[in-house]
């Protein structure tokens, strides 16, 4: 009898073969661990290497816009004190102006060093184990 074109093929499902046994299994056994291990760890590179490419890329972005702020603010405290003298000058002449300004841009600046050595001290106090802290 002929097979016809629209008849399908019987399935014939290939017996399954018995798993190997003894020393050949654990050799097999271990080759697979090793090929997952493997594919792991180039995952697992691939995954730290893009997490650092973000992670320098947002750090650079950082440190960018840190910079354009420092400078912006640092422009609009020498606009302020130009302000300041400008302004101060009419009420109190030009030398009396600019001795208050840098009075307090002075007095300002103590108190901004007086809180660095205070916090300096407290941070040696904390890592050379005192337990008293200098205030």
């Amino acid at each position: 009898m002929e097979a016809s074109l629209t008849d399908p093929a019987p399935a014939v499902e290939p017996e399954a073969a018995p798993p190997p046994s003894g020393i050949s299994g654990l050799v097999g056994d271990v080759k697979q661990l090793a090929s997952d291990a493997k594919n792991l760890a180039e995952a697992e590179l691939a995954y730290q290497t893009s997490r650092a490419k973000v992670a320098g890329e947002a750090a650079r972005n950082i440190a960018v816009f840190g910079v354009v702020a420092f400078v912006l603010a640092f422009f609009a405290l020498g606009a302020l004190t130009v302000g300041l003298l400008l302004a101060l000058t009419p009420l109190i002449t030009a030398w009396g102006a600019t001795a208050v300004v840098v009075g307090a841009l002075l007095i300002g600046a103590f108190l901004c060093v007086k809180a660095v050595t205070t916090r300096v001290k407290r941070l040696c106090a904390v890592l050379s184990g005192d337990q008293e802290r200098e205030k």
